[in-house]
């Protein structure tokens, strides 16, 4: 397969969630159909077995010259993984699809069909559904300190959670979720790879922020549909308590550190004035 020939380089990272990710794949493949892709999969240094098991996929023959493993012998934090996968990718379109997803029928190919009739996109998320079915919130409004205020202070909901639009259009959001997030040709040339000074949290709202800045769109795409499982991986890294102290360092790099500290005092404020009016 020539580099010409593939539309899609889907880009998946595995931390010890080596059934998660087998499902994800199995997915793909089913979904794929006719469309021109390749698999890229980056496991950062899984010891339950995920490896061994990769390697037997990539030898079944649909596989071949679709799948390409690489190894890390630690956790490189997910911005990285993700961009040793780019950094390969032969495709004209890059795929970030978490492996905690489940890829429904059209969803691959209605990001393509879209992108390639649209030339302000830079990038696209699916509508993600719950386990259950029901609607996840998948999109942000960018988290400024304004927004903080009109949410925690005035009562202006829906601005600093994240929500997803209603209809059944295409529609530009300020940002979407990381867990399948289409880049273009033209945000890959104008905005590159993602900044690897973020280990977890923060990589896609930061992609989705430099896309605007370098006048692209972020846009939302209903048709394609994909069930994410949803922090699949982190909970392995965190438990419930403890995992708000992931956020920190990504969120000073994203802010800036004294931003980062007059947001969170507004969202701590703001929530116990909550608690003291109710």
């Amino acid at each position: 397969m020539h580099k010409k020939d593939i539309v899609l380089s889907i880009v998946v990272v595995n931390l010890n969630t080596k059934d998660l990710t087998i499902g994800c794949i199995r997915s793909v493949k089913k979904e794929a159909k006719d469309l021109s892709f390749e698999l890229l999969l980056t496991d950062n240094g899984s010891n339950d077995g995920s490896v061994e098991a990769f390697r037997e996929i990539k030898k079944e023959d649909y596989w071949k010259d679709k799948f390409t493993l690489i190894l890390n012998d630690s956790n490189t934090g997910y911005a990285k993984a993700n961009n040793q996968g780019i950094r390969k990718a032969k495709g004209k379109y890059i795929l970030l699809l978490n492996n905690d997803t489940v890829v429904h029928q059209n969803a691959l190919q209605c990001l393509v069909s879209f992108a390639d009739k649209s030339s302000d996109v830079g990038v696209v998320g699916s509508r993600l559904l719950n386990i259950d079915g029901t609607l996840q919130m998948s999109c942000y409004h960018f988290p400024t300190i304004t927004n903080a205020i009109k949410e925690y202070w005035l009562g202006q909901k829906g601005l600093f959670e994240k929500f997803a639009p209603k209809g059944k259009n295409p529609i530009t959001v300020d940002s979407v979720v990381g867990a399948a997030f289409l880049i273009t040709p033209e945000a890959k040339k104008r905005v590159g790879i993602l900044d690897e000074r973020y280990f977890a949290y923060f990589e896609d709202i930061d992609y989705c922020r430099q896309t605007w800045k370098k006048g692209l769109k972020v846009y939302y795409l209903p048709d394609s549909v994909i069930t994410h499982y949803h922090g699949a991986t982190f909970k392995k890294l965190a438990n419930e308590k403890e995992r708000w102290k992931k956020l920190i360092p990504s969120s000073k790099v994203y802010h800036g550190t004294l931003k980062h500290y007059i947001i969170n005092t507004v969202l701590w404020l703001g929530q116990k004035w909550q608690k003291i009016i109710s």
